[in-house]
């Protein structure tokens, strides 16, 4: 049976790729995606291994793409933007960290000043660290994210208000 990173890697891949339809079956488990409106929709189903267990389990997934929203969301982001005007957004699925080490203190907190270059949190990918920059200048207004929690590609992480 295929483990949770590795359907959510499949995920990334067929939302990356110009790809409308994916199918894949291994070991009992097929994963069937297609992309609609925006959206990555992803199912797993696991088939039964005899004629009398015909427990089938199956679990929805849905990535949201950032080129389209729903029209009522539209309306709730742009009643939000009144409270910031740029997200930070995860470059890659991993595990978020606010601070280089478990006992340090964060890279940036609610009121914090950041510029471009500054670094705002650690994503860790596969053991490997990766440093995340603001990207704009501004005050952070809020963090949306908890320390050690896993994070997926294109989650905000950060709300900043720009100067």
């Amino acid at each position: 049976m295929l483990q949770v990173d590795e359907i959510r890697e499949i995920i990334e891949m067929v939302d990356k790729s110009s790809l409308t339809e994916f199918s894949y079956e291994a070991n009992g488990a097929v994963i069937a995606m297609k992309k609609n409106t925006g959206s990555v929709t992803t199912t797993v189903q696991t088939q039964p291994q005899t004629a009398a267990e015909p427990q089938a389990q199956a679990v929805q997934e849905a990535v949201p793409a950032t080129s389209a929203q729903p029209e009522a969301q539209a309306e709730e982001t742009s009643q939000a933007q009144a409270d910031y005007d740029y997200e930070i957004v995860s470059p890659m699925v991993g595990t978020f960290y606010t601070s280089s080490s478990p006992e340090g203190e964060p890279f940036v907190t609610k009121g914090s000043t950041v510029g471009t270059d500054t670094v705002v949190c650690i994503v860790e990918a596969m053991k490997l660290f990766n440093e995340i920059e603001a990207e704009t200048n501004g005050e952070i207004v809020e963090v949306l994210v908890e320390n050690g929690e896993l994070v997926e590609y294109g989650q905000p992480l950060f709300r900043v208000k720009k100067k």
